[in-house]
């Protein structure tokens, strides 16, 4: 025999009403990736600075924190200090770690076509492209 179902069911919901968990936009979801991304490419570009300080790096991780604070609504990036122990061939992998992760921050900026975020992060790709250049050269 058949009985009716007498409550609603728990994945049906009404045109017009509001469930108990937030949504996102789409933007916002981007907004969120980008600054993910971002803090992520941060991050590998202060210990990049901790092994071989250069005022490019320096320029580089104040702009990224500048993007990443705009994008998480004026909350800044946390940054802990990264002291230099690992010798020089950690420098190749840490450049290829960033030009990974700058990759990856362009796709998401592109995608929510947010210019300076990507003129940024397509700068920090060509710099490390040039600094992985001569060690790959010299690997050969």
């Amino acid at each position: 025999m058949y009985e009716a179902i007498r409550s609603k069911s728990v994945h049906s919901t009404a045109a017009g009403t509001t469930s108990d968990f937030p949504h996102r936009s789409r933007e916002e979801e981007l907004d969120i990736q980008l600054a993910g991304h971002l803090a992520a490419l941060l991050a590998v570009t202060d210990e990049l600075r901790a092994l071989a300080p250069a005022a490019d790096l320096d320029a580089a991780a104040e702009r990224l924190a500048e993007q990443v604070t705009r994008l998480r609504a004026g909350r800044a990036p946390v940054r802990v200090p990264v002291t230099a122990t690992q010798p020089e061939p950690h420098l190749a992998a840490l450049h290829r770690r960033a030009h990974t992760l700058a990759g990856r921050a362009l796709v998401v900026a592109a995608s929510r076509a947010d210019t300076a975020a990507a003129i940024l992060t397509a700068e920090r790709m060509d710099a490390h492209t040039a600094a992985l250049e001569p060690r790959e050269l010299a690997a050969h």
